[in-house]
């Protein structure tokens, strides 16, 4: 059985011409996203994980290498809807409510109002959002407009969710909150997420394999495996084997084994 692949990049790089001579952002980037899969893409400030996601998301070209996404080449997945993306700023439009953000890239595709309408209603119960469909989005939280930020970009149900460290701005509480209903609209959907974090525990709390990326030039050094299970809960934080991968992960960031308090 031929595995289906929601993203493949080979040999992929990118490098940005500068007045000061070319800037080398990524180099010889191999890396697979199956079809369902969550992935996270972690390393340091200037890595070029956000630079990966643009060329996904064919909101840039890469200079070398293949990048191919449901097997076809970024571009025409864009123009097929095949993915949806959420940044770190919700990036909603103030003078329309909940159901019209939500609703907007359903309009800019042409779908008849009363189809709209059930789409908009199911994405807002899916996001929990269902008795603020009329509000704006100076009457919600900033927890609330990132639920509206993440329903819209799963309007057109895209294969692929693409997400530019959209808890990066939120309080801890709420952080922890929405990477648990992540994990749960993920899963409901079947859709392959694409998530660029700072944040270690939470790259392992989401992810199914998290990628460690080097300092610029950005190359990926290290795939970890967390393999933790479907049930990604606050119990979860607390076990063993959550620490154990967030160790992984850190040393495997980091280049070199992490002292233990034990070890001290």
């Amino acid at each position: 059985m031929t595995t289906e692949y929601a993203v493949r990049a080979t040999g992929v790089g990118k490098t940005f011409p500068t007045k000061a001579g070319d800037v080398v952002a990524l180099t010889e980037v191999e890396l697979t996203v199956s079809a369902g899969e969550f992935v996270s893409l972690i390393g340091p400030s200037g890595c070029g994980k956000s630079t990966l996601l643009r060329l996904i998301a064919d909101l840039d070209g890469a200079t070398t290498g293949e990048l191919e996404i449901f097997g076809k080449p970024a571009a025409k997945a864009r123009v097929d809807q095949d993915y949806g993306i959420a940044f770190q700023q919700a990036g909603l439009l103030p003078w329309r409510t909940v159901g019209g953000n939500i609703a907007l890239p359903l309009e800019l595709h042409g779908m008849a109002k009363p189809d709209r309408a059930k789409r908009v209603a199911d994405l807002a119960e899916l996001v929990g959002l269902s008795d603020f469909i009329d509000r704006f989005p100076d009457q919600l939280s900033g927890g609330m407009q990132q639920r509206v930020a993440i329903a819209r970009s799963l309007a057109e149900q895209p294969r692929l969710l693409l997400m530019d460290e959209p808890f990066g701005a939120l309080d801890e509480m709420t952080r922890e909150y929405l990477q648990g209903e992540l994990t749960r609209i993920a899963k409901e959907t079947g859709a392959a997420v694409v998530f660029v974090t700072h944040s270690i525990p939470e790259a392992v709390f989401l992810s199914d394999r998290v990628v460690v990326m080097s300092p610029r030039p950005g190359r990926i050094t290290d795939i970890i495996e967390t393999p933790l299970g479907d049930a990604r809960d606050e119990a979860l934080r607390e076990s063993p084997e959550y620490f154990e991968r967030v160790t992984a992960v850190r040393e495997a960031l980091h280049g070199t084994p992490v002292e233990r308090a034990n070890e001290r």
